[in-house]
């Protein structure tokens, strides 16, 4: 059973590896190409991925490939429904991230970002969830956090943060989309839909609005590469395996360390710095992502 927890641990810690140099691609690629280019290519690029995953996990389970991976119409309509669903949102979601982390540092996108772990329990309370103490306390030492992270000293407000802030909030959404469908159709194949979907809707803005030109897309297919296959692809199929290993609050826990790598890889790879004051931000908005995976005491 521990041998199992550690494979699925290491497996998730990898994910956030990979998401948190994540950031540093989309980084890049925001200096060269549009967000709805960069997301869009990238959506696609893990789509298309994402068919031989299917694949392979059809063959160990010994059944024969199937896009569906069911003849039940049910089923089939709730990963149709569930796909276009958490399609649209994530393409929101990571149009607003893509378009904030090019006006702010990597290191703070990654931190704002993760926040989606505190904000989920405050979007329960439209559906009648409880929130409990931790999570409110959580909530607010969030805030502060955020204070020190987005005003500076003279008060005035950075329009990446604030981006990026709104795209935490449709992370939120996502998540909680993806808990309403994950439980009635296959996840792998519910995220090969979703990043279809986030494909597809990109395009017109794509070619209406940005079109990019081939020197700028020549200076992104790495970034957008990377995006595609490791953040897409394969980082979303570590989080599947690992989370049949790794209960729900350390899977949760170890996972948003990707915003502590981001802060690394933005240092390494860019030379960004952050000041004592943003510092002391994310210090106190990482100590809100723990405290709100918490589990509340049994009375």
């Amino acid at each position: 059973m521990q041998q199992h927890q550690l494979k699925g641990s290491l497996m998730l810690f990898f994910c956030a590896l990979i998401w948190g140099l994540a950031f540093v691609a989309q980084s890049v690629g925001a200096d060269h190409v549009g967000a709805f280019t960069f997301n869009g290519l990238r959506s696609l690029i893990g789509a298309v991925f994402l068919i031989p995953c299917v694949a392979f996990f059809d063959r160990l389970a010994g059944r024969p490939f199937s896009i569906w991976g069911t003849d039940n119409k049910t089923e089939q309509q709730d990963l149709i429904t569930g796909g276009i669903v958490c399609g649209i949102v994530l393409t929101i979601a990571s149009t607003l991230q893509q378009i904030g982390i090019g006006h702010t540092t990597v290191g703070k996108a990654g931190f704002i970002t993760t926040l989606y772990i505190v904000i989920v329990p405050l979007f329960g309370l439209i559906v009648h969830k409880t929130v409990t103490k931790l999570q409110w306390l959580s909530v607010f030492i969030a805030a502060v956090g955020m204070y020190f992270i987005c005003i500076t000293e003279n008060f005035s407000v950075n329009y990446g943060d604030m981006i990026i802030l709104a795209c935490a909030c449709f992370f939120a959404l996502h998540i909680i989309t993806i808990e309403r469908f994950s439980v009635l159709v296959d996840g792998v194949r519910m995220s090969l839909l979703q990043f279809a979907v986030c494909g597809i809707l990109s395009l017109p803005a794509i070619f209406f609005y940005e079109m990019p030109s081939w020197e700028a897309l020549d200076q992104a297919w790495l970034p957008i590469l990377y995006a595609g296959i490791m953040s897409c692809g394969i980082a979303y199929t570590l989080q599947i395996l690992g989370q049949k290993y790794v209960n729900v609050i350390l899977a949760s826990i170890i996972l948003s360390m990707e915003s502590v790598f981001s802060v690394f890889a933005g240092w390494l790879l860019l030379g960004e710095q952050l000041s004592l004051r943003e510092i002391g931000g994310c210090v106190l908005v990482f100590a809100a992502i723990l405290l709100a995976q918490m589990p509340p005491k049994q009375q």
